[in-house]
């Protein structure tokens, strides 16, 4: 029976996955890992600041209990995200051109949940300087962004504009 060897991207986010089973969120985690020449520079999970409790540690979701929908009210989170971790761990040269990889579990049922970046981590992931984000889809399938695409996409005069021509 053949080894079958998997390719960078799935080697890397199955990396991140394995990295999101540290985190303490108690709705799902995400595990990012940034790459640069083809070496894991920084890795990040959920996980409440230094010193703080954590979600996990109390029991309770601030945001669960308030009744918040995902994707909402992230300042009620106790949480600095995968990403935001990854990015505070990494050197600023090391981040420059890299790219980021993201695995977000579902703690329901240990499913990937298939997300971008909140707004917050989009924008530090533009200020880090990482090139390319990649994420694997709820069906196993890989999706390569260009962060760059980012940018133009949060432009408001650029897309004010879009439609003048």
């Amino acid at each position: 029976m053949a080894n079958i060897r998997p390719s960078k991207m799935d080697y890397y986010l199955d990396i991140a996955r394995q990295v999101s089973m540290r985190g303490t969120c108690l709705r799902r985690n995400s595990g990012a890992v940034i790459v640069k020449d083809d070496r894991i520079v920084s890795t990040g999970y959920p996980g409440a600041p230094r010193g703080v409790k954590n979600c996990s540690d109390l029991g309770i979701c601030p945001r669960q209990k308030a009744g918040i929908p995902a994707g909402e009210r992230y300042e009620l989170c106790r949480s600095v995200h995968g990403e935001a971790n990854a990015i505070i761990h990494a050197s600023p040269n090391d981040m420059q051109g890299a790219t980021m990889y993201l695995c977000t579990v579902s703690k329901d049922d240990g499913s990937i949940y298939n997300r971008r970046s909140c707004k917050m981590c989009t924008r530090m992931i533009i200020n880090a300087g990482i090139k390319t984000f990649i994420t694997r889809e709820k069906d196993g399938s890989i999706k390569v962004y260009n962060v760059e695409d980012w940018i133009k996409e949060d432009d408001p005069d650029l897309t004010k504009n879009m439609g003048d021509s």
